[in-house]
């Protein structure tokens, strides 16, 4: 979720703004991409209040949730508690934070949003920690997602692209890279989103 020019502190403020309303349903492509997926080591970066990290520890992962807010992690270890599963929360920053290697099943990266450079250089070290067949599921708002009034960020630098973040994943299969449409409140009504999907597979 960074964009760029925004760290901790100011996720800690939105945070702190947005808890009343924490969605605990997964990202519906997590959900129909994983489908009855045998359960393994999962790590999920940048996994703010954890919606997606406690989806997925419900359905048998052993889950690693790494985010810098630590007001996002108290809420997701509060869900985790509340729900009766077990998430190992660990507070760092993506941008530097190196995941052990060839160690997961499956790491997601989903709407975290950095300047070119350092998006190259996470999906490398994310990719890195794929275990032989693991998968990676890379989901974030598209460069076509600007003028549809849809939420996202504005600066397009750090918005994706199928093809870019395909390239990005070296040494990894692409399964597919493609943009998907999801209907969202915008300011005016029900808008349709544009997101890049990515989906990769360590051989």
């Amino acid at each position: 979720m960074y964009p760029f020019g925004v760290e901790r502190e100011d996720w800690n403020r939105r945070w702190q703004e947005r808890a009343p309303h924490v969605r605990d349903d997964p990202s519906d492509v997590l959900a129909a991409e994983l489908g009855e997926t045998p359960p393994g080591r999962a790590l999920d970066l940048a996994c703010g209040a954890g919606r997606n990290a406690l989806w997925l520890a419900e359905r048998g992962w052993q889950v690693t949730g790494v985010d810098f807010s630590d007001t996002a992690l108290a809420l997701a270890r509060r869900a985790a508690r509340e729900r009766g599963v077990d998430v190992d929360w660990v507070q760092a920053d993506v941008r530097s934070y190196r995941p052990e290697p060839a160690a997961y099943d499956l790491v997601v990266v989903l709407f975290l949003h950095l300047p070119p450079a350092q998006r190259r250089e996470l999906l490398a070290r994310a990719a890195a920690a794929l275990a032989p067949g693991g998968r990676m599921l890379v989901l974030g708002h598209d460069v076509d997602n600007l003028g549809t009034g849809a939420p996202g960020p504005s600066d397009r630098s750090v918005l994706y692209a199928p093809e870019t973040v395909a390239r990005e994943l070296d040494g990894l299969e692409v399964e597919k890279a493609e943009r998907v449409v999801r209907q969202v409140e915008g300011e005016g009504g029900p808008v349709q989103a544009i997101d890049t999907l990515v989906v990769a597979r360590r051989r």
